[in-house]
């Protein structure tokens, strides 16, 4: 199987000092994810996973990398496309 082509759709940067800073769509092959989040948090910029609440109140991830190389790749290029 070959490597999927993952690029950005769409970015919605949100203004004013809130630790969010953007709302990040990625389309994966054709198959769109909505949801990703840029935060700012204690060690800088970071993508944050799609996610739900469960019947428990904690969160969980909806969308997660496998691997921890994929999610770099995954947090590179969204990082990139904000800082543009």
């Amino acid at each position: 199987m070959s490597d999927i082509a993952i690029q950005v759709d769409r970015i919605h940067k949100i203004e004013g000092d809130s630790k969010l800073k953007a709302f990040v769509d990625i389309s994966l092959d054709g198959v769109v994810i909505k949801g990703l989040r840029v935060v700012s948090g204690v060690n800088g910029l970071f993508v944050s996973m799609p996610c739900h609440q469960g019947k428990d109140g904690k969160w969980y991830d909806t969308v997660y990398p496998v691997t921890r190389e994929k999610r770099q790749e995954l947090s590179e290029l969204v990082l990139q496309a904000y800082k543009e």
